[in-house]
């Protein structure tokens, strides 16, 4: 059968529970149409690019699935009648990646140290205060000579 990609968003106004509840039902979806699912990585609550439909915000939610064109289209066909998904793709993969998908990888950066002290900016300035010097228009007509 074949392998395929398949990432959906969903409204931002329902909780967690609710968005791994989608996921079981369309997992469920496929299941019944004789595929499998593998990988599901729920990529949490994360913000768009750009609104759709009045939602700046989605869950986003990864499935590595393996199955018939037709149950891949009977899911499509679910997610365009729920009201609760905002967009989906579901692209066809020569095989699936193990281990953590790269956003998976960019939200976990604990391997990362500390930030260090940049060197290549040279040192603070004081604040400006009242004690420091302004220059005022008698100063300015002095440099230009023009007196």
């Amino acid at each position: 059968m074949p392998l395929y990609e398949h990432v959906f968003l969903a409204r931002q106004d329902i909780s967690g529970q609710q968005a791994d509840a989608l996921t079981e039902h369309f997992k469920g979806v496929l299941e019944g149409n004789g595929g499998k699912v593998g990988k599901v990585e729920n990529w949490g609550l994360k913000t768009a690019a750009y609104k759709i439909n009045k939602n700046r915000k989605a869950h986003y939610i990864l499935m590595n699935v393996e199955a018939s064109a037709d149950a891949v289209s009977e899911m499509e066909r679910q997610m365009r009648l729920h009201e609760d998904i905002l967009r989906y793709m579901t692209i066809k993969v020569e095989a699936h990646e193990d281990g953590p998908s790269a956003m998976m990888k960019k939200s976990d950066r604990d391997d990362r140290g500390p930030r260090r002290d940049r060197d290549d900016r040279g040192p603070r300035r004081a604040p400006r205060g009242e004690d420091s010097p302004r220059r005022d228009e008698s100063d300015r007509k002095d440099e230009s000579g023009d007196e």
